[in-house]
């Protein structure tokens, strides 16, 4: 996935694109022939896969400037205010059924977007739902491209399976837990196949998934992507437990504030990529028996309200202030956590039950 127009800043040695004007790693000024080879991978392209109903970033028109509503030129800056255009990785949106919807953005302090999400579902509201969110692991410089192919690859390994008619709760749940398995594995696959062989820090991502069938809930995670069940009348669950350096600080008994607060509160100890320990992701079951919200989401979201009674309120609060519409909630919980100060990069991923 090397391009032979890629180019590297002249003062850091990051990647800059042949159009660009300036460094987005260190601002200097690319004057035209100043550059030099690299043989960096082109970070700003995305594998071409079809995503069904939902639109695929890499598709996606750069649109009017995000800054000042100008019109961006040839060159990729506002001809208004010369703000640099966002690229289409760097926000997108999808929306497979109108009960479930998920907005991934780059957020405030990151250069990239290294979050990514494929999602899927049934028309029939309730009924079917695919929710899957990786989040890349900034130290490789391709992450975010291997953190997408994940999300999608397993994405069409949970569609092509259906738990539905397989009799007991007990059987369908199992159906479901080995397909999150299997998904699991063509993640850490499609992270292998989009990383440069030769990096001295391969990609490596988290996985979470949660998959509604029909009153069923089951949820598989890998790493400090999470799912939340916030039901309109009951107490909210977390479906997820982190594989992170916190959860196991709060598991000897550290108050959660302090644990994901520390200096390596983000460190996880597992992930998919080449040198994951294990990626068997861990299985929660539940099954739904009344209305709520599914929550799938970065901890570019959580961070900011990690407890799962605080976080429903949130949701709920947010939705009822879009009238329950979920890309227009999903968008608004990414605004909020921007607005918190946007340090990661965001996914919220919801479905209406």
């Amino acid at each position: 996935m090397t391009s032979s127009t890629d180019t590297a800043c002249p003062n850091c040695g990051g990647p800059v694109a042949e159009a660009d004007l300036y460094c987005e790693a260190c601002g200097t000024e690319l004057k035209p022939g100043a550059a030099a080879p690299s043989a960096a991978l082109d970070t700003d392209t995305e594998p071409t896969v079809e995503i069904g109903t939902a639109s695929a970033p890499d598709a996606a028109p750069a649109g009017p400037c995000r800054s000042c509503g100008g019109t961006v030129g040839a060159d990729g800056y506002c001809e208004t205010c010369g703000t640099k255009a966002a690229k289409p990785r760097d926000h997108f949106e999808e929306q497979p059924a109108d009960w479930v919807a998920g907005v991934c953005d780059r957020g405030i302090r990151h250069s990239r977007n290294e979050d990514a999400m494929a999602l899927a579902a049934d028309a029939e509201t309730g009924s079917r739902a695919l929710l899957v969110v990786c989040d890349g692991v900034s130290s490789s410089l391709d992450s975010d491209v291997a953190s997408l192919a994940a999300a999608r690859a397993a994405r069409d390994v949970l569609q092509a399976g259906h738990a539905q008619g397989l009799g007991t709760e007990s059987s369908r749940a199992g159906a479901i837990a080995a397909r999150i398995k299997a998904a699991a594995d063509a993640a850490n696959d499609a992270v292998l196949d989009n990383t440069s062989p030769d990096s001295p820090n391969p990609a490596s991502c988290t996985f979470v998934t949660a998959v509604l069938e029909n009153g069923l809930l089951v949820a598989g995670n890998v790493g400090d992507s999470r799912a939340y069940w916030f039901p309109d009348d009951a107490e909210p669950v977390a479906l997820t437990v982190d594989d992170s350096w916190a959860a196991e600080l709060i598991a000897t008994g550290i108050s959660r504030q302090e644990a994901e607060s520390g200096p390596h509160a983000h460190a996880i100890t597992r992930w998919l990529g080449k040198d994951a320990p294990d990626h068997t992701p861990r299985i929660t079951t539940l099954q739904v028996s009344g209305p709520g919200w599914l929550l799938v989401c970065s901890d570019g979201l959580w961070n900011y309200c990690s407890e799962a009674a605080p976080l429903a309120d949130l949701v709920r609060q947010t939705a009822a202030d879009h009238g329950g519409e979920p890309k227009a909630t999903a968008s608004a919980l990414v605004d909020w956590a921007n607005a918190q100060g946007g340090q990661d990069n965001i996914t919220v991923a919801l479905a209406r039950i």
